[in-house]
């Protein structure tokens, strides 16, 4: 039988089989991550989860945009999950705890851009995407995405493809700016769905607006609060 060389193995993220000893207490770690979202954060359903860039700065029309947004969802009666960090995500905490809200900013451990924003009530860090991504899905009814980058695009396919498979219960997705949007928006109509890759119902999966006070109304026709 094949030596496993422990080293090799400590070092890779993720193994899925030949777990030595010093790898299966991972997943202790990986419980434990999971146990503190559920404890801490029952209370802030019905919940909104905003995604967007880390990288947008303050002074950016989008940061004002979501900042706005948060206000106003936390006077429709909604609370506030971010990501926890700067950016788009710092902007809805901060307009959440100018309310006078309830927010959520989930932190992800990043060797860069990644920081906590103090505005949040809960915070929370995780170490594993896919957990954060599980708590971020299970307090939502819906879900809002402003301009960003590759982890933006990665958690909306996510949350389409649960959708898509009814693994989740059906959700409204809002995509704030067209001009951002709307080519992505072309290329799943034109690309994917032209090409038989995905059905026509998959199209209304998502919406795409441009002011705040809009996403609002549709967060609100689609939701029971």
């Amino acid at each position: 039988m094949k030596k496993i060389d422990e080293k090799f193995i400590e070092q890779r993220q993720y193994v899925l089989e030949g777990l030595v000893a010093s790898e299966s207490w991972r997943l202790f770690k990986i419980m434990a991550e999971f146990v503190d979202g559920f404890e801490e954060l029952h209370a802030i359903y019905p919940a909104i989860t905003i995604f967007g860039s880390a990288r947008t700065k303050p002074d950016h029309p989008d940061y004002k945009k979501a900042e706005e947004l948060a206000r106003l969802l936390v006077e429709s009666g909604f609370s506030i999950i971010t990501g926890g960090g700067p950016g788009i995500m710092e902007a809805a905490n901060k307009g959440a705890a100018e309310a006078g809200g309830y927010s959520a900013g989930l932190n992800i451990k990043l060797p860069f851009e990644q920081e906590p924003n103090p505005y949040a009530n809960i915070r929370l860090e995780f170490k594993y995407f896919f957990i954060r991504k599980v708590m971020m899905a299970k307090y939502s009814v819906g879900f809002v995405f402003f301009p960003g980058g590759y982890g933006t695009m990665d958690e909306l396919f996510e949350i389409l493809t649960l959708v898509q498979t009814k693994k989740i219960r059906p959700v409204p997705i809002a995509l704030v700016d067209k001009t951002y949007w709307g080519p992505l928006a072309e290329w799943i109509k034109n690309t994917l769905y032209e090409g038989g890759k995905i059905s026509k119902q998959d199209l209304e999966l998502f919406k795409i607006f441009e002011e705040p006070e809009e996403v609002v109304k549709y967060l609100r026709e689609c939701t029971w609060v």
